[in-house]
């Protein structure tokens, strides 16, 4: 067997194909580097099992032809390789309010809502996305400017689920880009550029090209690592408390189904603000309730809404979720 490329080598190392040989894997490929590095280094892993390799593409429609021109690529790409593609697109016409988080958001959305609907029809267990360390710095910085807590510090995660069967993974996370684009070069790959990725008018891109590389040259030619290391430190104290958050929420959990939760805080000991506010936050994640539009206020009102010494009251909060409480029980109730 030929010796493998140093990038993955490290990446066997990292997710070991024999986790993920059995499974069939859909690999988000936009055509940019990192996306190519990502789907190049898994087919040159996937040497045995039962599983297989296939592509999604998902065409934003929000840059003409070349838009059309990246789908046209990853289409090329993966008739080379021999691998099924699977493409998605946006609708014609976007609603026209797109929320809190715009257009770029409801893209993402629709984007999240391919993959996983594509994998359920290809039978995929898992769904493999590009994101890099440098990204994984770019997210944490970003959450420290809009304000975060120790969950939003820990970055983005390596797993997630999608739905029961679906689970999304981020092998690359702990490569850098130069690792990718040397890569890429050693392998003679092509790829395509995104120009929207170099628009400073979009926050994100602002702190990529400007803020970022402003801070390396002032303040510290270490950021990117600086960052990371606070948010695995963050991850770990997370990993730490979520299982104590899960078992004061058990103990205080009086009802449950689809719409409507119960909690009675007085069977368990008084806890800090920071545990109760994580208790309502996996309550969120359990029913599936919109996350995004709850700010630390929210929290934070609902934590002090817990106490005890709370006479009867109601309180709204976004995604048309409702708190009533009284005396340290607290019904929380969504419409449907």
């Amino acid at each position: 067997m030929s010796q493998r490329h140093p990038f993955e080598a490290k990446l066997a190392e990292i997710w070991p194909p024999a986790t993920w040989w059995g499974l069939n894997v859909l690999v988000a490929v936009s055509g940019g580097p990192d996306s190519m590095a990502l789907l190049r280094s898994i087919c040159a892993l996937k040497s045995c099992g039962e599983g297989r390799i296939l592509v999604a593409h998902f065409n934003h429609r929000l840059r003409g032809e070349a838009a059309d021109g990246d789908e046209a690529f990853v289409a090329d790409v993966a008739r080379q390789l021999r691998l099924p593609l699977e493409v998605g697109r946006l609708p014609d016409a976007p609603p026209q309010r797109f929320g809190k988080h715009g257009l770029e958001g409801w893209a993402r959305q629709a984007r999240y809502r391919f993959l996983t609907e594509t994998a359920a029809k290809v039978g995929a267990r898992l769904v493999a996305v590009a994101h890099t360390a440098d990204d994984q710095a770019e997210t944490i910085l970003h959450r420290i400017l809009r304000g975060t807590g120790i969950r939003g510090l820990a970055g983005m995660r390596r797993t997630r689920p999608l739905s029961e069967a679906v689970t999304l993974v981020r092998p690359l996370l702990p490569f850098r880009r130069a690792e990718i684009h040397a890569y890429l070069r050693d392998l003679g790959e092509d790829y395509r550029l995104d120009a929207t990725n170099f628009d400073v008018r979009r926050t994100r891109n602002r702190i990529r090209c400007q803020l970022l590389p402003e801070l390396i040259d002032q303040f510290n030619p270490n950021l990117v690592e600086a960052l990371l290391r606070l948010g695995r430190l963050a991850a770990e104290v997370q990993s730490a408390i979520e299982p104590m958050v899960e078992l004061q929420l058990e103990k205080c959990l009086v009802e449950s189904d689809p719409q409507t939760v119960c909690l009675d805080f007085g069977r368990v000991p008084r806890q800090s603000p920071y545990v109760v506010r994580a208790m309502f936050m996996a309550v969120w994640q359990r029913q599936g309730w919109p996350l995004r539009q709850m700010g630390f206020a929210h929290w934070d009102l609902l934590a002090a809404l817990a106490q005890p010494s709370v006479q009867r009251r109601a309180q709204a909060f976004p995604g048309g979720v409702t708190a009533e409480t009284s005396a340290g029980i607290v019904r929380l109730q969504r419409r449907v």
